[in-house]
């Protein structure tokens, strides 16, 4: 199976089959040795062009060690360096960059639609590695292949997605994958910090940590964005910490195997402890090492390969 669409902008337009695929196939990359790039390169000639106009390290550098493993050009735009600092739209940016015949655009950026504004622009294949609160696909993927590893199957899993779920992109795309995958989600966060009609996406809805992860298989920290925030929607970091915080006094109330995540870059002592963070329930690190898997099965996956199989 192959993507049915060219570009990859959000896991809501996403059928199970095709998020299946992806991780399948990302799975594939990693049993393929280490690392794939060294034995095969199946982009060999492509050209990737990461735009990040919003500050990132795991994202961009995830980004480009799989597009190098897979055996293709990578160049990283930096936005600081860029004419967009001297005044020019992103239209006129990405449409000059487009005249360069690149095949993949990986675009951050912090308007929501930024993605598939690109998209309209340009012929390549647009990935979306984060706009605005909207979404963030690869992010939700690589959450996605870490459970699924774990815990065999996606389908029955109980989850709880703590914190700043309004402004939080990979709320979004984690809540819609698993919901199509068959896990049941549960969200909990200050009332400011809970987007109205949240349970429209299908998901049970908590203001009690210790309500929230009562049970569950999977517990996902959020970072508190605090360049996203408006003023006053906590009264203090030490308020937050103190009330919907995970610690190992909250954590007593789930599973003994209970897998902790968090998307980064953590706030220590905030949205979760370093004792939490840095626990034998923790799988943060594993989730970084996905990111790379899930990015090279993305690219492969829209360059046209076929699921499961890595062209050597």
């Amino acid at each position: 199976m192959t993507l049915s669409t060219k570009h990859l902008l959000g896991i809501e337009t996403l059928s199970a089959e095709e998020i299946s695929s992806i991780l399948d196939t990302a799975q594939s990359m990693k049993k393929e040795g280490a690392p794939p790039g060294k034995e095969s390169s199946p982009l060999a000639g492509k050209t990737i062009i990461n735009l990040f106009y919003e500050s990132s390290t795991r994202t961009r550098t995830s980004f480009e060690l799989a597009g190098k493993r897979l055996g293709a050009d990578v160049l990283n735009f930096d936005f600081s360096t860029s004419s967009m600092s001297k005044g020019e739209t992103l239209k006129d940016t990405v449409i000059n960059l487009q005249a360069m015949n690149p095949d993949i655009l990986v675009i951050r950026h912090s308007a929501p639609g930024a993605a598939a504004f690109v998209a309209e622009a340009v012929d390549a294949s647009v990935i979306n590695a984060g706009d605005g609160a909207h979404e963030h696909p690869t992010q939700a993927l690589l959450d996605l292949l870490t459970m699924r590893e774990c815990r065999g199957s996606i389908q029955g899993l109980l989850v709880a997605i703590l914190g700043d779920i309004a402004h939080s992109r990979v709320a979004r795309s984690n809540i819609w994958g698993l919901t199509k995958l068959g896990a049941t989600v549960r969200v909990a966060g200050p009332p400011t910090m809970i987007p109205p009609y949240i349970e429209n996406m299908g998901v049970e809805m908590f203001y009690s940590v210790e309500e929230a992860i009562a049970d569950v298989d999977v517990i996902m920290c959020l970072r508190i964005q605090r360049e996203r925030q408006q003023k006053y929607l906590l009264p203090s970091l030490e308020e937050y910490a103190k009330f919907f915080g995970l610690n190992h006094e909250r954590l007593a109330h789930a599973k003994k195997d209970v897998m902790i995540m968090h998307p980064g870059p953590i706030n220590r002592g905030v949205e979760i402890s370093s004792a939490v963070a840095d626990g034998k329930n923790s799988f943060i690190l594993e989730q970084v090492t996905n990111g790379v898997a899930v990015r090279m099965a993305c690219f492969y996956l829209l360059a046209g390969g076929r699921q499961g199989h890595v062209a050597h």
